[in-house]
């Protein structure tokens, strides 16, 4: 049974970095394309970035692009987001998804994903 479980979620003030992470159990993790999304109170969930196979590519939203990275360590089993100079509109339930089908493409749908997380709250005080 394939489990992604978030963890590294928690209350930082506006400015400040937080790194989430991702471990995944039950499935050759270096087979899974992996993306982090985001759900906010009364909004749609929204993609937030995507990573290849290998970890070669990268894909962020606009709204993260120069102040979040990406990355995985398939040894470990474990993708990461790296979020700095956090802002109050980052405030968000986030998840970790894989994608079984879909390697290198830019994948910005959830429907695109087979496997959730649970979610980690990060909330963002201004």
């Amino acid at each position: 049974q394939v489990q992604l479980v978030e963890s590294g979620g928690g209350l930082v003030q506006a400015g400040g970095s937080l790194r989430l992470s991702c471990a995944a159990s039950g499935i050759t993790f270096s087979t899974l394309a992996m993306g982090w999304f985001r759900q906010a109170p009364g909004k749609e969930r929204e993609f937030v970035a995507r990573i290849s196979r290998s970890g070669a590519t990268t894909y962020y939203s606009d709204s993260v692009k120069g102040r979040s990275t990406i990355s995985r360590d398939n040894a470990r089993n474990t993708v990461y987001l790296q979020m700095n100079n956090l802002k109050p509109e980052d405030t968000a339930v986030y998840y970790c998804a894989a994608d079984r089908l879909q390697d290198g493409s830019r994948r910005t749908l959830p429907s695109a994903y087979d496997y959730w997380g649970q979610g980690t709250q990060v909330t963002v005080s201004s």
